[in-house]
């Protein structure tokens, strides 16, 4: 036994030598160097790849991978922000303030699009007070790159259209979903959308954004299994599994982040609640040895004992709700994995301990030094430098090409391969710089803030707390607190609500066409005519196109003297049902997809409906991640003029 102590002694004591003393001065030093990494990838970006969405390091040219909007370049905004390039940052948003819209016939991810590009804009549009950049009047609540992310987010909400409310994975920017896509996707692609769309919502006024994510994460909530565990994949029309493998990893990974993310963000207890729940069978089931296994979600077996590196940003959301021991000791785990081949395979086999076959690439991937930023914000410990410093002299070392920094094949033998993906700007350097820059303002715990003036009065931003997306795109919570704050009858002139109700799209449309459904019960023998029903208005004796649901309400609902005088004159038309003429307009005409109806279906059904005790236990929202100068300062009460 004292053999024992004694081993245990020594290595206690030689892995304490080993831990250097970072200065100031040193911090510094490496801050600067990860500084000029990032301007080697993307000054090439600009020379070499631009205006293609991604920069090809070896063959130093540009391609376009997720759907040709110059990716790179919105992915590395807040970037440039957060490095203090204020000019750059300047002419990036002016380039891409000439966009009118995402308008493209092309096929996008829903997932990639939302965090990357919404996501993306989102942060910059934020950012834009604090980088000195124009602003119009109204900021934040206006602007034109929350105008964009408005428009793509539009482009995407037709995917979340599903029995279940979970999204198909891939969208026509154009057209919409395309015909014969899958309903098949992963629980990360249900489950990732509340940070930003719910950041959409806050600032724009309009609660369809979150509303939609709420819902999805709501429904993937209640599919999971009976031992209070997530699958990989589901079906998002019948909600049954198609992947039954339960872990933290790839295909699962930011729907638990979000869950805390988006809790934090928009002050939401429930979707803590609901991350504690899923916690409760991670640890019962999954973590072994401070690792986290894959299990079966219907028996809790392991059925594949890996560490992928994806998985490695679990630490980091553990830091957030103040679980920092367990969440070093699993760290540890993780980087001596990066020690043994200089990076994180892909998959790393844990009773092997060597990396997975075909899966032992390494593609610059951010989620280690995220996972190391967060906890030495956390603690401080030195340890953590040293490891950061590690991750930067891998990527140094062995990824440096001489146009960028490429993605490692194999972290056995360190080849390359000929691709950069967008997140090694937008999260990897980001948060190596953030993890050498403690003054920096993204780390503000509230000891100052900014006081704006808004349309809805004063309001504070800049006071920290920023909450980074899966894409590490932070976001300001203060900001969301300057935008419709006012309770909606502070907002809205209800006096003549009754008087024009026929006038609020879809309301009377969506109650005759019930009705009708009732009367074509008792009325199943009556011959259906098949004769066009033709609508004018006072301007045009054209068609009224059925997009047009205000000019139509106005007209159908405006009194059955008009209507005949509308559209009988001049013919011999046979007598029938107001709801019958109504079906035949919306059957002889093309209905565009309407989100409204959407939300407004969610709502009726409201099959997965809120627990109203979870939503009001803010107490879970106080741990020493978040102190309570921050969380005061969050909501501006602790700053004067």
């Amino acid at each position: 036994m004292l053999y024992y102590v004694v081993i245990l002694l020594m290595f206690t004591a030689n892995s304490s030598s080993a831990i250097r003393t970072y200065t100031k001065d040193d911090i510094i030093k490496l801050r600067e160097e990860v500084r000029e990494m990032f301007y080697h990838a993307y000054d090439s970006y600009l020379k070499f790849a631009y205006p293609y969405d991604e920069l090809r390091p070896i063959s130093c040219d540009g391609v376009d991978t997720y759907g040709s909007y110059s990716l790179t370049l919105i992915d590395a905004l807040d970037t440039l922000a957060i490095m203090g390039n204020y000019s750059e940052f300047q002419r990036v948003v002016d380039i891409l303030s000439t966009k009118k819209d995402f308008d493209a016939n092309i096929n996008v991810s829903v997932f990639e699009t939302n965090i990357r590009i919404i996501g993306g804009l989102l942060s910059a549009h934020l950012m834009s007070h604090k980088a000195g950049a124009k602003l119009e009047p109204g900021w934040p609540c206006n602007g034109p790159l929350l105008r964009l992310a408005e428009d793509v987010a539009k482009r995407l909400i037709v995917a979340f259209n599903t029995k279940t409310g979970m999204p198909y994975g891939t969208v026509n920017l154009h057209s919409g979903v395309p015909k014969g896509e899958t309903t098949v996707t992963c629980t990360a692609g249900v489950g990732t959308f509340i940070v930003e769309f719910g950041t959409l919502s806050r600032l724009t006024g309009d609660p369809l954004y979150e509303e939609v994510a709420l819902n999805a994460l709501y429904s993937l909530f209640n599919h999971k299994s009976q031992l209070g565990l997530f699958g990989n994949h589901i079906d998002t029309d019948s909600g049954k599994w198609t992947a039954q493998d339960a872990g933290i990893g790839s295909g699962v990974d930011s729907y638990f982040e979000y869950l805390v993310k988006g809790s934090i963000l928009l002050q939401r207890p429930e979707l803590m609640e609901m991350f504690y729940e899923a916690k409760k069978s991670i640890d019962k089931y999954l973590k072994k040895d401070d690792w986290y296994m894959w299990v079966s979600m219907t028996k809790g077996q392991i059925t594949l004992p890996v560490f992928q590196s994806l998985e490695a940003y679990w630490p980091g959301v553990l830091s957030l709700i103040g679980e920092t021991s367990s969440a070093m000791q699993t760290l540890h785990n993780y980087h001596q994995v990066w020690q043994q081949y200089g990076f994180t395979p892909e998959f790393y086999y844990i009773p092997q301990t060597e990396a997975g076959s075909n899966k032992e690439s390494y593609p610059l991937r951010p989620e280690l030094i995220e996972s190391i930023m967060y906890l030495y914000r956390s603690t401080e410990d030195p340890f953590l430098l040293q490891a950061g410093e590690d991750i930067l002299r891998s990527i140094q070392h062995s990824a440096k090409t001489p146009c960028g920094y490429a993605t490692i094949k194999d972290v056995r033998d360190h080849k390359k391969e000929d691709r950069m993906e967008s997140f090694f700007l937008s999260e990897t350097t980001k948060y190596l710089y953030l993890l050498f820059d403690p003054d920096n303002f993204i780390h503000n715990q509230g000891e100052s803030g900014t006081i704006i003036q808004t349309p809805n009065g004063e309001c504070v931003i800049d006071a920290g707390g920023y909450i980074f997306n899966t894409e590490a795109h932070p976001v300001d919570p203060a900001a969301l607190h300057c935008c419709h704050s006012l309770s909606n009858r502070e907002l809205i002139n209800f006096k003549d609500l009754e008087k024009d109700k026929d006038l609020f799209k879809g309301i009377t449309v969506r109650k005759r066409r019930l009705e009708s459904d009732v009367e074509e019960e008792k009325e199943k023998s009556e011959e259906i005519l098949d004769e066009e029903v033709t609508i004018t208005t006072e301007s045009t004796t054209g068609y009224v196109k059925l997009e047009d649901n205000d000019n139509i309400s106005r007209k159908i609902t405006g009194g059955s003297e008009d209507f005949e005088e509308n559209t009988t004159a001049g013919r011999n038309e046979e007598k029938m049902s107001f709801s019958k003429i109504i079906d035949q307009v919306l059957s002889k005409e093309t209905k565009k997809f309407d989100p409204q109806e959407m939300l407004e279906r969610f709502r009726r059904e409201n099959k997965y409906p809120a627990n109203i005790t979870w939503e009001n236990n803010f107490k879970l929202l106080s741990c020493k991640a978040q102190p309570f100068l921050q969380r005061l300062a969050i909501l501006g009460e602790i700053f004067n003029k």
